[in-house]
Parts: structure tokens; C-alpha cells; sequence
């Protein structure tokens, strides 16, 4: 079951497994240069995790 945000391919979600990062409440303690970072994290990926995180009232680390 995926529980990540249309627009975050396997790629990306392969690279969040990697970094421990399995839900967007994971994702608050992440800033956003380091996920930048992650091999597979491209902008099509990140803008699907930004607004999902924005729609869920979370913010990424330092924010």
C-alpha cells in the first residue's frame, strides 16, 4: 500500500524507505536541503511532498 502522495514515483519513495522516512510525519524531522539530497528526490517529487505536507498543516525541520 502506498502511503505516499500521487507524484512521488518508486524512485523517490525508494530513496525515503532509505533514509527511514516512511510517512509525512516522518518527514518534520527532515530539512529540506538534506531531502533535496536523496538520490530519486527530484522536483517532481518534492512539489508532491511539499503541498501534501502543506495540506497536512506539517513543515519540514527549520522551517
Amino acid at each position: 500500500m502506498n502511503h505516499w502522495p500521487e507524484g512521488v514515483a518508486r524512485p523517490a519513495i525508494r530513496a525515503l524507505h532509505t533514509a527511514e522516512l516512511y510517512t509525512l510525519e516522518d518527514l518534520k524531522e527532515i530539512d529540506v536541503q538534506s531531502l533535496q539530497r536523496l538520490h530519486g528526490i527530484g522536483p517532481k517529487a518534492y512539489a508532491a511532498l511539499k503541498k501534501a505536507m502543506d495540506d497536512k498543516g506539517y513543515q519540514f525541520k527549520g522551517e
